[in-house]
């Protein structure tokens, strides 16, 4: 009893460990800034990532009275100058927003912060990108979160008790293997559809990322449960547990969608920039 509370304690804690990381590492979690102008500390949170219909709104907290800021930005990608924006005073706050765009619309921007004798420009010279997404409702995306972060629960204590050599191992895979086709071939078109107007842009229609590790990860699971129908090879269920954590460890919307402000069209199956700001 003692040894299995152990291992589910530490399926919990790797399950933990990768959906904090991926998300805190993606190219959508805000980029916190702390700068200093004239012993004047400056926080704020750029924003990576917004909703359609929605303008996204660029905060810089504490802000004396004698202390702008602008905020500069354009569509991506597309060759336009930046649009300058000043900030608004809210109380001891500054703010700016950047403007609502189409689903998979994306805007670069950069913020410059000044007084009477200082100026400092954050971000020009590697300007933020902030990608725009539609609305997915709660009752499709709570359950595609619950089941991913419970396939991955699982996969992991299918992992734990397959190194151990333990009985279970094959059930908890199965579980695993049945939340994954649920939260991530189920749920997770729909909520990239909502997201996006696309369905699956992953293979064979193209390299979104986060539809390819989806299926790099069911596929190995697939096939470490059928290598131990008729026979135990544990060995294949602890290597897809590993699999599974490793490539949803990457963070989502790498390879993402993208709007080409030209076509007006959405463009998937393209490799985007691997970092973007």
């Amino acid at each position: 009893m003692v040894k299995k509370l152990i291992f589910w304690t530490l399926a919990v804690v790797l399950t933990l460990s990768a959906a904090v990381y991926q998300r805190m590492t993606g190219p959508t979690y805000p980029k916190k800034v702390k700068v200093t102008i004239e012993n004047v500390e400056i926080k704020g949170k750029f924003l990576r990532s917004g909703n359609t219909g929605e303008n996204a709104i660029i905060v810089l907290s504490n802000i004396p009275e004698n202390v702008s800021a602008t905020l500069f930005y354009k569509r991506y990608p597309t060759t336009e100058d930046f649009s300058p924006q000043p900030f608004e005073r809210k109380g001891s706050n500054l703010e700016a927003f950047l403007p609502s765009q189409p689903a998979a619309g994306k805007l670069q921007y950069y913020v410059q912060v000044e007084n009477e004798t200082s100026s400092i420009e954050l971000y020009k010279e590697d300007p933020i990108t902030i990608r725009f997404k539609g609305i997915v409702p709660a009752i499709i995306l709570i359950p595609h979160i619950i089941f991913i972060f419970f396939a991955m629960l699982f996969s992991s204590l299918a992992g734990i008790y397959a190194f151990e050599k333990m009985d279970g191992y094959k059930l908890y895979g199965w579980i695993a293997l049945g939340l994954l086709t649920l939260g991530g071939f189920i749920f997770g078109p729909i909520v990239q559809y909502y997201a996006f107007g696309e369905a699956w842009t992953g293979f064979p229609f193209g390299y979104d990322l986060t539809d390819n590790k989806t299926l790099i990860a069911g596929v190995i699971w697939v096939g470490a449960l059928l290598l131990n129908n008729k026979k135990d090879r544990p060995a294949y269920v602890a290597l897809a547990a590993i699999a599974l954590l490793v490539v949803f460890s990457i963070p989502h919307s790498i390879f993402g969608s993208e709007l080409n402000y030209d076509s007006g069209k959405v463009i998937t199956g393209m490799i985007l920039p691997l970092l973007e700001r």
